[in-house]
């Protein structure tokens, strides 16, 4: 729950003077990357080299980021030519939550997949040559950039032109377009939609129909999750039903929640009647939080069931991006007692000056709203372990994430751990079918979250959270 991409310093907890803590002398500026250097191995990113003597000139046509070649017809970057193939190949059907005119570039392509999409159309990327298969390789190498009208743009925007070869294929009964849950992966292994849940099985086209997700109403930023839009929580074919629970999906379930550090946390958050705490030995407070959570985050990493699965490589890579949503993640739901119990009390003693008051960000007053937002969310679903393991796995395995070695691979296991977390909730809580898309339209809130963080200076971190623990303390008492 911190602002920049690198843990605040601090050490595990302990230290005391008359009050709980022995303020610093100044806000402390968060250390470089401790987190990995010691427990993973440095992340140095792989080049991939472009046949062509002005290689280093050359910059990917959608974000900017340095290109690595010529990809479905236009010179772009290794991302975003494996975001258009998954959006093309899996249906995608994005929204943008601005005015559809979201800046691109290598920092700020993640932010909106609607915007991100549509320049990859306008660019001319050529959805023609992405194989039938979905395997890797372009189906024509030979085919270049095209140039599209603005009807057809929209028609494959709005998913009109999915749902129409759906139609197509349903009507048929042809067999061969199954939806990408339904076929083999890049590494021939079957995918979770075929192996997981019963619920992911071909019944004439309907995975297909699955894929578009149409009809339902869109909250801001939601387009984040991969799968989120593939999912229908009112399909009439398959209407909830009394069912056992897959147990491959009991089993990986079972082993997440043992890789999970459910013990209170170590941090001292108790505070003498009458005592006065200062901005300072707040902050310090909060950073001594974040050390004990990220580190809580990497003894979890080693513990994943898939953890020799990938390289340590992208474990890093993937540590480095996703660390403060898994901290906000988990303060929120399996530490939430603490951190809106004793922290709460502890920022209770904290009376920020009017100086502190007048110069609170914008940024920070968003961060609040929505803070607010997600906890009485999290509150009313009442999230269990299990599905809160289901939901941090699925967060982590980010395959859109720069810097990535096994992006295909990632894709795969996160597709995984999203199918097991659908069939345990639709096991689990049979009456309540908008349980699992409730739930995962939660994580792209907290990625956006985590994100507008960054922009909050971190002398205004003891306000915000002061905010945040006494409005959601004092509502919950209420109910």
């Amino acid at each position: 729950m911190e602002r920049d991409e690198r843990p605040p310093s601090g050490g595990g907890g302990g230290g005391g003077s008359a009050g709980f803590l022995e303020p610093p002398a100044a806000l402390p500026p968060p250390p470089r990357n401790g987190f990995c250097q010691d427990e993973l191995a440095e992340l140095d990113p792989g080049t991939i080299s472009v046949p062509d003597d002005r290689a280093e000139q050359r910059t990917c046509l959608i974000c900017g980021d340095r290109a690595t070649g010529l990809h479905y017809g236009i010179i772009s970057c290794e991302g975003c030519k494996g975001f258009f193939k998954r959006s093309i190949c899996n249906k995608r059907v994005y929204r943008c939550s601005r005015d559809k005119n979201c800046v691109m570039s290598r920092k700020q392509r993640n932010r909106c997949q609607y915007c991100r999409l549509l320049k990859c159309l306008q660019m001319g990327m050529n959805r023609k040559a992405i194989r039938e298969d979905g395997m890797p390789g372009g189906r024509n190498k030979s085919i270049g950039p095209v140039q599209i009208s603005e009807e057809e743009i929209e028609r494959i925007m709005s998913g009109q032109e999915f749902e129409e070869e759906a139609n197509h294929w349903s009507n048929h009964g042809d067999s061969d377009h199954s939806s990408p849950g339904n076929r083999a992966s890049e590494s021939n292994q079957p995918s979770p939609g075929s192996t997981l849940s019963s619920r992911s099985v071909e019944l004439n086209g309907f995975m297909a129909f699955r894929e578009q997700y149409v009809g339902m109403s869109v909250p801001p930023h939601y387009q984040y999750i991969p799968h989120l839009f593939s999912y229908s929580a009112h399909s009439p074919l398959l209407p909830p039903q009394a069912r056992s629970l897959d147990p491959q999906s009991y089993s990986l379930i079972h082993q997440l929640v043992s890789a999970e550090d459910l013990e209170p946390l170590g941090t001292p958050m108790l505070i003498e009647d009458g005592y006065t705490v200062t901005q300072a030995e707040l902050f310090a407070l909060l950073c001594r939080l974040a050390d004990e959570l990220l580190f809580r985050q990497i003894a979890w990493i080693k513990k994943l069931p898939f953890f020799c699965e990938l390289s340590i490589k992208d474990y890093t890579c993937l540590l480095s991006s996703t660390w403060q949503e898994l901290i906000l993640l988990s303060s929120l739901t399996v530490y939430s007692k603490q951190i809106f119990g004793e922290l709460a009390d502890v920022t209770a003693k904290y009376s920020p000056s009017d100086e502190e008051l007048h110069r609170f960000s914008d940024e920070g007053m968003e961060v609040i709203e929505r803070l607010i937002y997600l906890y009485h969310k999290f509150h009313q679903l009442k999230v269990s372990n299990e599905e809160y393991a289901c939901m941090k796995a699925i967060n982590f395995l980010n395959q859109d994430i720069r810097g990535l070695a096994s992006a295909s691979q990632l894709e795969q296991l996160n597709k995984r751990y999203w199918y097991i977390c659908q069939d345990f909730t639709e096991y689990k809580y049979t009456h309540q079918p908008n349980r699992f898309p409730d739930l995962m339209m939660c994580l792209p809130e907290i990625r956006y979250i985590a994100g507008k963080m960054v922009n909050v200076p971190l002398e205004q971190l003891p306000l915000l959270f002061k905010v945040v623990l006494h409005s959601c303390k004092t509502s919950a008492g209420k109910e």
